[in-house]
């Protein structure tokens, strides 16, 4: 009984927990809610400052008053959240302050937003969600290959079964609406819980910073030692602590794309169920259709922090000097040594004037700069231009030198995807009016491939018959664009597509010199 209590006592003196038994726990819990969300996890001080007084005055006006809102201005009432360990405040790369929750603070607004939802007991998907759960732990976890073996062809006859009597046309079974209700909170609620696992994970950077920065000012022990031991630790933080162990093989597993784009469509397809819209709510809706990005900006929090761990750590120790804390301890002794040498002579109320600051130095005319000719000197005269008139442009010409017609070039592109039409841009482009065949125009046909989905960039390569606004005719070399069905494609957002040049663009809008460039006739140019 006494080691339980205390653990309940150690539990309760969680910032969590704290947060939750507070008088003003309800007023506090309300304002976070308010101020942060999962697509503004950070909130600017000021703003923040602003906010929170304006929520006070709110519930004021509603008749709240005494132990149900608690006394302070906006920010005394954020720092005081800050010493409590629900608020932390930081810089951005702007260089302005902004606040955030910890995991303490939104493991609290977690658990009361559990229990304000209606909570479903028992239920079949419940059932179903456990028994699903332990078969595949027991298939990672169970040392026995053949047990392992044996759940597998389990999985796989009933998986085969079900998908040859879909395809042999047997009924679709239909889920009700309470099996798809607790669904959906099984999976809002796990999704609710990522910020503050994100959260914990970059806290425990910042804490093992702390600790390591310590221990170094410290100098318990050699500084060659202390050196090697916290520079090994700075730079595999990830395995320093049990957070950062689990967040590994988190940023392991959701570095697969193709996992992050299965729960991308995993999710459209859920929210696009007839019963989703009767379910959830806008709230709901949107938290988990941005729970891709939200694990995005998670992981890139974490990683930001590890990275503000490791600069801090060796900066100090690249910066830190012990010659001159031996000076400074030297100085210090050497002015004790003086003192105890006058108190041997002083009386017991002498004085000794000390100035905080060192005097001014009078000086009457400090110069800052000095004459420099080429900085005094005037600028050349303006040549006259009055009489140079520039020769009549229509504007077809003008726009004839400008950059890709995207527009023009869009609806052409179209064409790719009907069956039997061109095979690829290159063919294509030699059909284009000469107007939309200008040299320039190639970029923008790899333009738009590259910003679309129906249209891929390969590696291979095609001539792209060209025509100047003086008539004139040049055959480029270009990455070969053909429709996404049936093509060897490479990655065109991993790589942008680009044409190889050996020179600047002309005047007209051409490329100048490509290093593929041929004339029609085949030859070298």
């Amino acid at each position: 009984m006494v080691a339980d209590r205390a653990r309940v006592g150690g539990a309760f003196e969680q910032p969590t927990l704290a947060l939750l038994h507070r008088t003003h726990a309800a007023t506090v819990i309300a304002v976070f809610r308010s101020a942060f969300s999962r697509e503004a996890p950070a909130v600017p001080a000021a703003r923040l400052h602003d906010l929170v007084d304006a929520c006070l005055d709110e519930l004021r006006l509603a008749g709240l008053a005494g132990k149900d809102v608690p006394v302070g201005s906006g920010r005394d009432l954020c720092r005081r959240w800050v010493a409590d360990q629900w608020l932390i405040r930081s810089l951005a790369e702007d260089g302005t302050e902004r606040y955030s929750l910890t995991s303490h603070a939104q493991d609290a607004l977690r658990l009361v937003e559990q229990l304000t939802r209606e909570r479903a007991t028992l239920s079949e998907h419940r059932i179903a969600t456990i028994l699903e759960q332990v078969r595949r732990f027991n298939r990672v976890a169970n040392p026995d290959r053949a047990a392992r073996v044996g759940i597998l062809d389990a999985e796989i006859a009933r998986l085969t079964a079900e998908r040859d009597r879909l395809l042999a046309g047997g009924d679709m079974p239909e889920v009700g609406a309470d099996y798809m209700l607790q669904g959906f909170a099984e999976l809002t609620e796990l999704v609710a819980g990522l910020p503050s696992d994100f959260a914990r994970v970059s806290e425990s950077f910042t804490t093992l910073r702390d600790h390591i920065t310590v221990a170094l000012r410290a100098e318990e022990r050699p500084a060659g030692e202390i050196v090697d031991e916290y520079l090994r630790r700075a730079d595999t933080l990830e395995e320093a602590t049990p957070e950062g162990r689990a967040f590994k093989g988190a940023f392991d597993l959701l570095r697969d794309q193709g996992l992050v784009e299965q729960l991308r469509e995993d999710i459209a397809d859920l929210l696009a169920h007839p019963l989703a819209g009767e379910i959830l709510t806008d709230a709901d809706r949107a938290g988990l259709r941005g729970t891709v990005s939200m694990i995005s900006r998670g992981m890139s929090r974490v990683i930001v922090e590890r990275a503000r761990a490791t600069s801090a750590l060796k900066e100090f120790i690249t910066t830190y000097d012990r010659s001159r804390d031996r000076e400074v301890n030297a100085t210090l002794r050497a002015l004790e040594t003086e003192i105890d040498t006058w108190m041997r002579t002083a009386g017991a109320k002498a004085k000794v004037p000390v100035p905080l600051l060192p005097s001014e130095i009078d000086v009457v005319l400090l110069r800052e700069r000095f004459h420099d000719t080429e900085v005094t000197a005037p600028p050349p005269p303006l040549a006259d231009v009055s009489g140079h008139r520039p020769d009549t442009v229509s504007m077809q010409e003008l726009m004839m030198q400008g950059g890709p017609s995207l527009e023009a070039l869009k609806s052409w592109l179209t064409h790719l995807e009907v069956p039997g039409g061109p095979a690829s841009a290159g063919e294509l482009f030699g059909g284009l009016p000469d107007a939309l065949r200008r040299p320039v125009e190639i970029f923008g046909v790899l333009h738009l491939a590259t910003n679309t989905d129906k249209l891929v960039v390969t590696e291979d390569h095609e001539p792209y018959v060209t025509v100047r606004p003086d008539g004139t005719r040049r055959v480029l070399v270009a990455p070969r664009v053909v429709p996404v069905a049936g093509t060897d494609a490479v990655d065109i957002h991993a790589a942008a597509p680009q044409v190889s040049t050996a020179g600047g663009a002309a005047p007209d809008g051409s490329t100048g010199g490509l290093a593929h460039d041929h004339d029609e006739a085949g030859g070298h140019r």
